[in-house]
């Protein structure tokens, strides 16, 4: 995909609505936002996405398309994703290279396919079909994994390279799910990194995990770990630089400070690199169900 670097950005979340409002330099290059927060809402929400459009660029990033699903694609969905294009419009449109529902049934999580070449044929078919409706190319990205499927011949990485050949599509490249997946799988995070077309990732996601017994969760509700800027230097240095977009969807700090934890990755690309290290906790993490919360974000759909 031929698509601008934007910059260093960040995910756009209610909560600092009005810090972004009364300023008219958002210190940040550009903003990410959840589709499905603004496709039906004509309010406050919609108001403020369309002033803060005309200071920064946007990119749409979508948690509902259910791309690996054996359900029919959901064209009264997609039909609200294309309205909200000829909005803003967006730099690109991005979702998630796995399925969350089938028969009519929404999950409301992230839920990982299984990678076999019957499972590539399916969803080349499907991004083609996307792409054809939206009329431009659709960018997916790995999600973050806790289970594998037995019957998988492929892995991840083969399974993109293979996509983005028939598709032409593009990937988001989360380097905190290929930390948190790869930690959980027993697989090299490095080697995956590697093994992906560098010249099909048009985005970087950073955030921060959560260790809990022997799994690592994808939170997004604390500061980017060592490890996970180790990779993020790696994915910078084989694409000769994407935007870099910081992700934090619990216990959200101030606007500044958020600002100020996506800026380490500028230093990153220099090669300096913070020294955080994931604290080790052993609790159970509890997920809650989307339809209790406000807003999709994608902590809460891991």
């Amino acid at each position: 995909m031929n698509v601008p670097n934007l910059g260093f950005g960040l995910g756009l979340r209610s909560q600092h609505f009005p810090y972004l409002l009364q300023h008219d330099d958002v210190t940040v290059d550009w903003f990410e936002i959840i589709s499905e927060n603004y496709m039906n809402n004509y309010g406050y929400a919609r108001h403020a996405l369309l002033q803060i459009a005309e200071k920064v660029p946007l990119v749409m990033h979508g948690v509902s398309l259910n791309i690996g699903s054996t359900d029919p694609l959901n064209y009264d969905y997609l039909a609200k994703l294309k309205s909200l294009t000829s909005l803003i419009p967006p730099q690109w449109v991005s979702d998630h290279l796995c399925w969350t529902g089938i028969a009519t049934h929404n999950s409301h999580d992230l839920l990982p396919l299984p990678l076999t070449e019957e499972s590539l044929q399916h969803v080349i078919q499907r991004v083609l079909q996307v792409q054809d409706y939206l009329q431009r190319p659709l960018v997916l990205e790995n999600p973050s994994t806790y289970l594998e499927f037995q019957q998988s011949t492929l892995n991840e990485a083969a399974f993109f390279t293979e996509l983005v050949k028939a598709t032409q599509c593009g990937i988001l490249l989360d380097v905190n799910n290929v930390y948190v997946s790869a930690h959980n799988h027993g697989y090299d995070p490095y080697e995956y990194i590697r093994s992906l077309p560098a010249t099909a990732i048009v985005q970087i996601h950073l955030a921060g995990p959560t260790a809990t017994g022997d799994l690592l969760i994808d939170t997004h509700d604390q500061p980017v770990p060592e490890e996970v800027w180790k990779l993020y230097q790696l994915a910078q240095q084989l694409t000769g630089g994407v935007a870099t977009l910081l992700e934090w969807d619990a216990n959200i700090p101030e606007y500044p400070v958020l600002v100020q934890e996506l800026f380490k990755a500028k230093e990153v690309i220099k090669g300096v690199l913070p020294t955080r290290v994931l604290p080790a906790h052993n609790t159970q993490i509890v997920s809650t169900p989307i339809n209790h919360q406000l807003q999709f974000n994608e902590s809460t759909l891991s």
